[in-house]
């Protein structure tokens, strides 16, 4: 393993949720990272976002990491759940709030 995929397995594998994004949390760099950052957020989701603009080698690991093409992408409990699209559907079909507690994260739901 090379020493980027060491440290996106560790992230992926040591934090609950873990959304790999282009930009932070508070300032995400483009409009698919901020709809998964406000999908997150609405649900009251403890996460950690990792910013793959810091260097080519994170943005293209990642890639590699997961054999998904395109970023943002989330991680739950160190399994990769998808991009923005997927992340989009399971929220509206209201199955992200169920899988998130399924696998022992607590999501606060739309109060």
């Amino acid at each position: 393993m090379s020493g980027i995929s060491e440290y996106i397995d560790s992230e992926v594998k040591g934090n609950d949720v873990v959304l790999f994004m282009k930009g932070t949390p508070g300032f995400p760099q483009c409009g698919f990272s901020g709809q998964v950052v406000q999908i997150l957020d609405y649900l009251g989701v403890d996460y950690k976002g990792v910013n793959v603009l810091t260097s080519n080698e994170l943005r293209q690991g990642i890639k590699d990491y997961s054999s998904w093409p395109t970023i943002p992408q989330l991680y739950v409990k160190g399994e990769f759940v998808g991009g923005c699209d997927i992340v989009r559907e399971m929220f509206q079909a209201g199955e992200l709030q169920p899988f998130l507690e399924e696998k022992g994260v607590s999501a606060k739901g739309a109060a």
